[in-house]
């Protein structure tokens, strides 16, 4: 039976992950809110990045774009 040791490490991995869990802190409000405020703004920067170079190939692709 070569199952028994792979539920035996399946099952001390989740005893790791439950020990893991418990030695965890939540982090406060004022945390939260600058780290959701840093990925928001690191996220609209890469769309902003993505939109000026979509934006810059469709003139370089399509210069009828520009005389009108």
């Amino acid at each position: 039976m070569k199952r028994l040791p792979i539920i035996g490490a399946v099952q001390r991995k989740v005893i790791e992950i439950l020990q893991t869990l418990k030695l965890a802190k939540k982090t406060s409000k004022e945390d939260y809110t600058t780290h959701l405020r840093l990925v928001l703004l690191s996220i609209g920067a890469v769309g902003g990045v993505g939109f000026a170079i979509k934006l810059i190939s469709e003139f370089v692709t399509n210069p009828r774009l520009i005389a009108r």
